[in-house]
């Protein structure tokens, strides 16, 4: 009786341990994407970034925190082949753009998360891209058992990426390209 008392002590303090212990599951990079999307007067132009690293922490189940690094020298064109498809690309990895022989990683950091319902999470995160963090808030669902999606409206000009901007340059006409593109995230883990 008292080698049953002593082991159900053991798994008592066991169990108070382990409840409530964070996990750090890192991202698959080779399964997680970011597709960008971004638009013009005249059009639009879609492509990829993959990860260079990433981690979501959940405790009990739940979501709490989470940090990502995007390699941006492998930022793509998937819209264009051949001689358009290079072009688009290195001028999006020039300085009018993104600037990645200087800048060759971009990262996401979360600051707070909120529980939504329905596997949905309000993060506040800071994104730093060129150098310059800026916060920016989105929703992340929780899709599966290793599986999390995302959807971000960043605005190019909070990073210094004005070109072909018409809120700083006049006359653009259909050369306007909008300030904002979309990044479309998929995180498996």
């Amino acid at each position: 009786m008292r080698n049953l008392k002593s082991f159900s002590i053991v798994l008592l303090v066991l169990f108070s341990f382990n409840h409530g212990i964070s996990q750090t599951y890192k991202i698959d990079v080779s399964k997680s994407i970011i597709k960008w999307e971004g638009k013009k007067i005249t059009g639009q132009h879609e492509g990829t970034i993959n990860f260079k690293d990433g981690y979501l922490i959940f405790k009990d189940k739940k979501l709490t925190g989470g940090s990502f690094t995007a390699d941006m020298k492998t930022l793509s064109n998937n819209d264009q082949t051949g001689n358009s498809k290079i072009k688009l690309e290195n001028h999006l990895r020039s300085e009018d753009f993104f600037n990645t022989d200087n800048y060759t990683t971009s990262t996401l950091v979360f600051k707070s998360i909120a529980n939504k319902g329905n596997n949905t999470y309000l993060i506040n995160a800071d994104l730093t891209i060129k150098g310059i963090t800026n916060s920016i808030q989105f929703d992340l669902v929780i899709v599966g058992p290793n599986k999390a999606t995302a959807e971000l409206q960043v605005n190019r000009t909070k990073y210094d990426i004005k070109y072909g901007s018409g809120s700083y340059f006049d006359d653009l006409g259909d050369k306007t390209i909008y300030d904002d593109f979309e990044l479309n995230v998929t995180l498996v883990y």
